[in-house]
């Protein structure tokens, strides 16, 4: 009021004293005055409807989808991160109602590439829930980074002057950076990595990965040692069987049967530069440098010495040419109850986990047998609530390991076949004997389901996997765990020894892979670069690569001691649930929900990585040596034996039509 008072008397001031052309200069002030009022008022109400994200991501997603071809594809990567902030700002600001329907009208855009982050952000239903979800708070405080060329990101900027769309521009100051290259538009098939997440958790990966990883072989190991007895032998062999060819040399020289000696002469000596060979394949791994075991391991038996020693003896050398015989073993009649399964080292005994919370082990040697119930087997079962069971009228035996209360997600046999564990959704691992059939020990710890479980490469100690977001080391002899390796942002789906058994590595739902210290539980490398979650992991057998496969079907090629991809292996249709490698570490195996074996060369593509080891990864992918299609049966695990015989297993899955 006091205004109004003021602007009259200093109207009628002027009017008294005649001041026309200043009395019509305050008149036009004040309605513009007014008129700028009215626009703030309507901007304002503009501020806060709804609408305004639905408008502008409509506009964009149009002016993408209607660009050249040939920036089309980079254009679209703008498209997902202002989809998501501009979901989450329609639940922050309370528009519950008209967050729902944006996120249900434009999600099929980012279905293929985004499947897991949708889901779980479809479960947004409240601002609260932005602050408790770790995906939504790691997208707050994070920003994209995404890669465009010059000539697109001149376009984009273009059409934001253009349209002023003040929502899209906003979400793209604050949310978003470009990392803009010269030249043409990268490829379609180059996306993996366009689109990446910045911030707190590439900072801690480069923080992490500057620490020291010793990847060699463990000192004076078991295999090492029979691995020397045998090149010595062979070398012994090798110069008597010289020593009898000169002998049968000279003595048939004056006798006329000079041809029959030549020949046996010249196979020896084939026989001989062919172990030469096989030894020099085999010192591949040898050449790795040797580093103390930071756990005190156990004592290997006499026997187990001579079992390895037969194998290293009789082990097929395999490369990219000579590929290993594969042994698959299907599971029939599960009607979708097996979860998980395994093969014991020598392929003797297989085990399947299943949903009704058994665990059964199958002795190979008996199948097809008639069935034959020992009275000492039956005392065991009665005792320890296992038994014997038979399955299709005694052609098959398995025993029947009964004591967990949950479905069966994981199970593992020790390196020498004579325990098993097995993790279940009951929280609990349990450990088994196989030659007495009998549960020893429940060990509990987790507080949520345990997705994976993998014994140490000398046994006694092993690893657990979990949906409480840690892992954790175990011994044998004791109920509680040794250590918790705390860090993952979301499920530890699986995990994985080193062959010196001083680290263990974890992949996760966080589509990360951690390494970490077994001594100190220290993460001391963060692998970034999968885009979904991580569900397999393998080392390689000199400790230097490690190979990890994801939910896409992506399987990617890790050198630990510089933290970085070596190569991304793409082929495969489906997830990747199992890999490993060959004894010499010259070929990987994978195996996926898209019911094939695929065989990959290793060998060639590390040799150039250490030859040209400032050459980027794209000069070193893997080559696909050879894909084995099952008929119907998804691949649940693989495992190589001493001997290099290449052991996978799975369950029929035939459509009911």
């Amino acid at each position: 009021m006091e205004d109004e008072e003021m602007e009259k008397k200093v109207q009628q001031y002027l009017q008294r004293k005649g001041f026309r052309l200043t009395e019509l200069a305050l008149q036009e002030e004040r309605n513009r005055l007014s008129t700028s009022a009215i626009s703030d008022v309507a901007l304002a109400r503009s501020d806060n409807d709804p609408a305004r994200y639905h408008d502008g991501y409509s506009r964009l997603r149009t002016w993408a989808y209607s660009s050249l071809d040939q920036y089309k594809h980079e254009l679209l990567r703008v498209l997902y991160p202002v989809f998501i902030h501009s979901f989450m700002d329609l639940v922050a600001e309370g528009h519950m109602q008209e967050a729902r329907s944006f996120f249900h009208t434009f999600r099929e855009d980012h279905e293929v590439m985004h499947s897991r982050d949708l889901q779980k952000l479809e479960g947004v239903l409240s601002p609260s829930h932005l602050e408790e979800m770790e995906l939504a708070r790691s997208f707050r405080k994070n920003k994209f980074k995404i890669k465009l060329c010059e000539y697109s990101y001149e376009l984009l900027l273009q059409y934001l002057q253009k349209t002023q769309a003040l929502v899209v521009l906003g979400v793209i100051n604050e949310h978003i950076t470009f990392e803009v290259s010269p030249g043409q538009p990268s490829l379609i098939s180059d996306d993996a990595d366009v689109v990446a997440l910045i911030g707190t958790s590439k900072d801690l990966a480069k923080q992490i990965n500057q620490k020291e990883v010793h990847w060699g072989l463990l000192e004076d190991s078991v295999e090492e040692r029979m691995e020397k007895a045998l090149a010595e032998s062979d070398k012994i062999e090798a110069e008597s069987k010289d020593a009898d060819a000169e002998d049968n040399k000279k003595r048939n020289a004056e006798g006329g049967k000079q041809g029959a000696s030549l020949k046996k002469a010249k196979k020896d000596k084939l026989v001989g530069a062919t172990g030469k060979n096989v030894r020099t394949e085999t010192s591949m791994v040898s050449v790795a440098p040797r580093v103390k075991p930071e756990l005190t391991l156990p004592a290997t038996p006499v026997e187990v010495e001579q079992s390895i020693l037969e194998d290293l003896r009789n082990r097929a050398q395999l490369n990219s040419v000579a590929l290993p015989s594969v042994s698959f073993y299907t599971f029939v009649n599960t009607h979708n109850g097996l979860n998980c399964s395994s093969i014991s080292h020598d392929g003797s005994l297989v085990v399947g986990g299943f949903s009704d919370s058994s665990v059964k082990v199958w002795d190979m040697s008996k199948i097809g047998q008639p069935t034959k119930m020992s009275s000492s087997q039956s005392e065991n079962g009665s005792s320890q609530g296992e038994r014997i069971s038979t399955l299709d009228e005694g052609k098959r035996t398995y025993t029947l390991f009964q004591g967990h209360s949950g479905p069966v997600y994981s199970a593992a046999f020790s390196p020498f076949g004579d325990f098993l564990l097995s993790s279940s959704s009951d929280s609990t691992i349990r450990l088994w004997s196989t030659k007495l059939n009998a549960n020893l020990v429940c060990y509990k710890g987790h507080n949520y389901p345990v997705w994976d479980v993998q014994f140490s490469p000398v046994g006694h100690y092993f690893a657990s996997a979990s949906h409480d977001r840690t892992a954790r080391i175990w011994s044998m002899d004791k109920i509680q765990p040794l250590r918790i390796m705390a860090g993952h942002l979301s499920d530890v789906d699986c995990v994985q020894w080193h062959v010196n058994c001083n680290y263990i590595a974890t992949g996760s739902s966080d589509k990360t892979v951690r390494l970490w210290d077994v001594q100190t539980g220290e993460c001391i490398r963060m692998f970034i670069g999968h885009r979904s979650m991580v569900l397999s992991l393998a080392m390689s057998p000199d400790g230097r690569y490690m190979a990890s496969g994801d939910e896409d079907g992506t399987i990617m090629i890790w050198d630990l001691s510089t933290g970085r991809c070596v190569s991304p292996l793409l082929g495969h249709s489906s997830c990747v649930w199992t890999l490993a490698f060959s004894c010499e570490g010259a070929l990987l195996a994978s195996g996926s929900a898209d019911c094939t074996v695929k065989l990959w060369d290793v060998a060639s593509s590390t040799k150039t990585l250490k030859t040209e080891d400032t050459k980027g990864s794209s000069a070193n992918r893997l080559r696909l040596l050879k894909a084995l299609p099952t008929k119907a049966t998804p691949v649940y695990s693989l495992r190589f034996s001493r001997r290099n015989l290449l052991f996978a297993s799975g369950a029929l899955s035939l459509s009911s039509s």
